[in-house]
């Protein structure tokens, strides 16, 4: 019988892959061992971890969380262990390159980014921002945040945050044109528009029940969010934007939502990386310190 820890050390790396065979591949041990240890947790714990059959495994809402807090408490018990609270320089030393979304990567990573370089110096930190999806392989990422769908399973990923896209506008813009009593209305409004890199058209505006909306009266496109948001501050027309940039100045009543009823889902925002195999110790670093960061968004 394996004692606790070494169950929960097994569950941690089995969230993490798409398959108990791969956990098995990355701790050296067999596919058995794994399922093994999985079962005697969950017998301990009394909740199931894993969703499985035949073809498919994917783990349950309870043992995310318990993922997600386990990482943590694991990483705590072997810094007792590690002479002065240390690890060699050999384990952390190199290159981790990330990407993620431009607002994303701004507002939300560079604080940890630079956290992570006063405490290991010895790792090199490359962040590559941009709207448009990286192809991982091709230019050799380590670390990635995205908005939105994530379905490859060849990434180890963690749905870390949630965002609303909310449509805002300044009470002075509102008391000028009115409020928009539907999305129909809203079309004829002057507004703003993000610029969807990938395609150069506009992104559309996404309401609940799936309904989407192209304004037709924009005044002003960009393609960077923050100078989208700024010319919304200005007043210069509505805006559709995540609730995590608007929310300071709703708050400070700068900024009016409008046709709350009609808001949209929430979306994901993930923290992946690619699965190849063993993780060295500076990729679980920065993984771990930018899901935290993500997090708290």
């Amino acid at each position: 019988m394996l004692n606790r820890l070494e169950m929960m050390r097994i569950f941690c790396v089995a969230a993490e892959c798409p398959s108990f065979k791969d956990a098995a591949v990355r701790l050296g041990v067999s596919p058995q061992a794994v399922t093994r240890a999985i079962k005697e947790l969950e017998n301990t714990i009394g909740e199931p971890l894993f969703y499985r059959n035949t073809r498919h495994m994917r783990i349950t809402d309870f043992g995310e969380q318990l993922s997600l807090r386990a990482k943590g408490s694991i990483a705590e018990i072997d810094e007792l262990f590690r002479p002065n609270g240390e690890m060699p320089e050999a384990d952390v030393a190199g290159t981790v390159r990330i990407t993620a979304p431009t607002v994303i990567g701004r507002r939300f990573l560079l604080d940890v980014l630079a956290e992570i370089s006063k405490q290991y110096p010895q790792i090199r930190l490359d962040l590559r921002l941009s709207d448009t999806i990286t192809d991982v392989i091709e230019q050799q990422i380590d670390i990635g945040v995205r908005v939105g769908f994530l379905r490859d399973s060849s990434f180890v990923a963690r749905a870390a945050a949630k965002i609303t896209f909310l449509a805002v506008a300044t009470p002075e813009l509102i008391a000028r044109v009115g409020v928009p009593e539907s999305i129909e209305a809203l079309s004829e409004l002057p507004t703003v528009a993000l610029i969807d890199n990938s395609s150069g058209r506009a992104w559309p505006w996404y309401f609940e029940d799936g309904q989407q909306l192209t304004p037709n009266q924009r005044v002003f496109v960009t393609d960077d969010a923050e100078t989208e948001l700024s010319m919304v501050l200005q007043g210069a027309g509505f805006g559709q934007i995540a609730d995590c940039l608007v929310q300071p100045h709703i708050r400070e009543g700068r900024l009016v939502t409008v046709l709350t009823e009609f808001t949209p889902p929430p979306w994901d925002i993930y923290v992946y990386r690619p699965q190849r195999g063993p993780v060295p110790a500076r990729i679980r670093i920065v993984y771990d310190q930018i899901l935290k960061a993500v997090e708290q968004i």
